[in-house]
């Protein structure tokens, strides 16, 4: 079992460190679209896209780190009481709190699979078996059959008019691989309490 866990640690760590580090350079493409959006604004006419793309790369930015950012521990923690404990409290309390962490993120993925499904025109209460039908239609029908179980696209209602369906499937992505890194930090937490070091990726 120790060995499936430090298996399973390595290959989420490995991952959603290589995830963190490509997904860091979505500041300067953020940079970019907001240095083109005064720029447009100033000399040339202003641009539609700008705003909502900032936001789309932010969103990303934010959704696709924040796997990272529990992997480092760089996620707020009190200080005040938690930096003072020693490695085999932090575990006990990480190994406990980590289940309102995942709690919270079961239910933020349920909401977005949800919403994404919504994005693309489906309109009934079970967005996992519309899913399941979407992906089975793509295999046996290939891009053509899958694209007549999709509905009415969902788009932004600003002048620019984006499909919507995209940043949803990077939210839900994101939100998944924060509750694999979930999992191998509550996993993490149980080989420090067992005494041993679990390894690095």
């Amino acid at each position: 079992m120790h060995r499936a866990m430090k298996r399973y640690i390595r290959a989420i760590d490995r991952m959603n460190r290589w995830l963190g580090r490509m997904t860091m350079y979505l500041v300067f493409v953020l940079m970019g679209v907001l240095l083109w959006s005064s720029f447009s604004k100033s000399f040339l006419a202003p641009a539609a896209w700008t705003l909502e793309t900032a936001q789309f790369v932010m969103v990303a930015y934010y959704v696709l780190g924040g796997p990272y950012s529990i992997q480092l521990g760089s996620n707020v923690r009190m200080d005040l009481f938690y930096g003072d404990w020693s490695p085999r409290t932090k575990a006990w309390v990480d190994a406990v709190t980590i289940f309102f962490l995942l709690y919270y993120l079961v239910i933020l993925f349920l909401g977005a699979v949800s919403s994404t499904a919504y994005s693309l025109g489906y309109f009934g209460s079970d967005p996992f078996v519309f899913f399941g039908d979407l992906f089975a239609t793509f295999l046996t029908d290939g891009l053509s059959g899958a694209r007549e179980k999709i509905g009415f696209l969902e788009r932004s209602p600003t002048a620019w008019r984006p499909q919507i369906w995209p940043i949803k499937v990077v939210l839900c992505v994101g939100v998944l691989l924060m509750i694999l890194q979930c999992i191998a930090e509550f996993f993490r937490d149980l080989e420090r309490l067992s005494g041993g070091e679990p390894d690095a990726a």
